[in-house]
């Protein structure tokens, strides 16, 4: 993984490149080269190793996922501020399995953050409602269950949001 700044800075010399060979009469050489500097924009904004991390989770490997997440040195300076409402999004999913109240600081972090998608805001604060439920704090749980409802404009999770509200019911 490189640094954002690296990324930037390769964008911007291919671009430069590409411009060149523009110039020098090398036109398929230019559309090759700024087609190269898209590449490392498009890197800069969707980090490769939240990418293959994801791929890793998709397949239920929680311990692969856990390892492609290790080799983000420090979240805070290396991504940008979406990706890393993503990276204590999959942290928070995989805490999940084991300590809920880690669980909950990753989620909650990810909500403060921010997550691009719609769905994935829903997930996060099904998830979160998950565990505060099981932690008896029924009013939180209720409103991030509210909120969910309301991100979930495709019905994808509304089984699980029905099943969450009755199982808060018996609470």
């Amino acid at each position: 993984m490189f640094p954002k700044i690296i990324k930037l800075i390769l964008a911007a010399g291919t671009l430069a490149f590409g411009v060149y060979q523009f110039t020098d009469s090398e036109i398929g050489n230019g559309i090759f080269a700024i087609l190269l500097s898209g590449m490392f924009v498009l890197l800069y904004f969707k980090n490769e190793i939240i990418f293959l991390a994801f791929l890793r989770l998709r397949k239920q490997d929680f311990e692969g996922t856990q390892k492609w997440l290790q080799r983000i040195p420090n979240p805070s300076t290396s991504l940008v501020q979406k990706q890393q409402g993503y990276y204590y999004y999959l942290k928070g999913i995989i805490q999940s399995q084991s300590n809920l109240t880690q669980a909950e600081k990753h989620f909650k972090k990810a909500l403060e953050l921010g997550l691009n998608m719609k769905h994935d805001l829903a997930m996060a604060k099904m998830s979160l409602a998950g565990i505060l439920m099981q932690k008896r704090r029924k009013r939180e749980a209720t409103l991030l269950l509210t909120e969910a409802k309301k991100l979930d404009s495709h019905g994808m999770l509304t089984a699980q949001i029905k099943m969450m509200q009755q199982q808060l019911k018996k609470i």
